[in-house]
């Protein structure tokens, strides 16, 4: 499985990002972002006309947004139900206090696992939550066991249960 991160990030400790402005975003990049948002496979030619401007602009401003980082990526979005993990779970770690030079490498084994479908580094009481998607409760436990609560790194561990994912619809880029 790929890895969803840069190689820099996944082998470095989790920093912000890089402190750098914003990309100036016009009016036309708002729209294709727009669209994009609403449905990544929008054929180039209707994205452009939705904006406006020729194809052969539309794809150089699609290729500009990824680029820059405006647009980090094009999935798929998979029901994990599709593929036989009916349960899912958010699970919010902490790290040991003399164990946050490794939080790097945490990130990066954390990624490479196959129930993890999202790794957030985050503030506040825990350092980590982790969106995971297990075939049953069983699973669920054994991961938690065997790739959380055993990881030396790891102080404690908290698991929050999701009944129902419903995504939001963009609308409009901000």
């Amino acid at each position: 499985m790929p890895s969803k991160y840069s190689s820099k990030g996944a082998s470095q400790s989790p920093t912000p990002k890089d402190l750098r402005p914003a990309p100036p975003l016009d009016d036309i990049d708002r729209i294709l972002l727009d669209h994009l948002a609403r449905d990544a496979r929008i054929p180039n030619n209707a994205l452009a006309a939705a904006a406006g401007i020729a194809p052969s602009t539309c794809l150089g401003r699609v290729r500009s947004l990824v680029e820059r980082g405006v647009i980090r990526g094009f999935h798929a979005d998979v029901d994990p139900a599709a593929l036989g993990r009916d349960l899912q779970a958010m699970i919010a770690a902490r790290v040991q206090a003399g164990a946050r030079k490794h939080l790097g490498s945490l990130s990066k084994q954390l990624v490479a696992l196959d129930e993890v479908l999202d790794v957030y580094f985050i503030a506040g009481a825990d350092d980590y939550l982790i969106h995971v998607a297990t075939r049953n409760s069983e699973e669920l436990r054994n991961f938690v066991l065997e790739h959380l609560s055993a990881h030396p790194a790891v102080a404690s561990t908290e698991t929050i249960l999701i009944f129902e994912h419903v995504r939001p619809r963009w609308g409009t880029v901000l």
